[in-house]
C-alpha cells in the first residue's frame, strides 16, 4: 500500500503547490520551488545519517543486510543531493540570473557530493564483501559527521544569498500556515518516498544474491 499512498500524497502536493499555495513576498511564484527543494534536502541528510547508522549496526553485528541498507541509503542519499541541487540551481537561476555562483550553500552542498561520490567510487573498487563492508561502514560514520557542519552549520556563518531558513534565528517558524501545511505533506511524502526506495532497492539485491 505504500506505493499507492506515495502517490496519493504527490498528487495531494502538487495540487496544493501549484493551486493553493500563495506567492512569497519578495520570491513571488519562485517559492513553490522550495517545496520540491528542501523535502529533497531534508531527505539527503536522513539518508546519509541511515547510511552511518546501518554502518555501525554492521561493525557491531557483522549482518550483510546492515550493510546493503547502508550502501542503499547511502546511494539514495546522493540521488536526493543531486536533486537537491539541480532543484536550488533552478532557483538561483531565476533569482539570481545564474545557475552557480559558489555562494556558502552552494559550495558546501559540492563537498557533500565530493564526499559520497567518494564513497560509491570506494565501494566499487573493493570487490571483497565483507572487507568492503567494514571499510564503507568506517567512512559513513566519519562521513556523516561533516553532514551537520556542511548542511547547517557553516553555511549560516556566512553571507549568503539564499533566503532565510523555515526555522529562523530565533528558534520559531516564520512561515504563513499555508505554506507550513504545504511544506509538512511534501516533507512527510518524500520521506515515505525514501523508505520504499531503500526497501526496494535492498529487497530487489536480496533476489539477485540468491538468484
Amino acid at each position: 500500500m505504500l506505493p499507492w499512498l506515495i502517490g496519493v500524497l504527490t498528487a495531494v502536493l502538487i495540487y496544493l503547490v501549484f493551486f493553493v499555495v500563495p506567492p512569497a513576498q519578495g520570491l513571488g511564484d519562485y517559492v513553490r520551488i522550495a517545496f520540491f527543494h528542501i523535502p529533497m534536502a531534508w531527505v539527503s541528510v536522513l539518508a546519509f545519517l541511515m547510511s552511518a547508522w546501518w554502518g555501525a549496526r554492521y561493525l557491531r553485528r557483522q549482518e550483510m543486510e546492515a550493510d546493503r541498507l547502508s550502501a542503499a541509503s547511502a546511494k539514495l542519499g546522493l540521488v536526493f543531493v543531486v536533486l537537491a541541487t539541480l532543484s536550488g540551481a533552478i532557483f538561483s537561476k531565476l533569482t539570481w540570473g545564474a545557475y552557480w555562483n559558489w555562494d556558502p550553500r552552494q559550495t558546501t552542498i559540492f563537498v557533500l557530493l565530493l564526499i559520497y561520490g567518494a564513497y560509491l567510487t570506494l565501494r566499487a573498487a573493493m570487490p571483497e564483501p565483507r572487507r568492503r563492508a567494514r571499510v564503507t561502514a568506517v567512512y559513513a560514520l566519519f562521513s556523516f559527521l561533516t553532514v551537520p557542519f556542511l548542511v547547517f552549520i557553516i553555511p549560516r556563518l556566512y553571507f549568503s544569498l539564499h533566503p532565510s531558513p523555515v526555522i529562523n534565528g530565533s528558534g520559531s517558524l516564520d512561515m504563513d500556515p499555508v505554506m507550513l501545511g504545504t511544506l509538512l505533506a511534501g516533507l512527510i511524502d518524500a520521506t515515505l518516498l525514501y523508505v520504499w526506495l531503500v526497501w526496494r532497492s535492498v529487497g530487489r539485491g536480496d533476489k539477485e544474491a540468491l538468484s
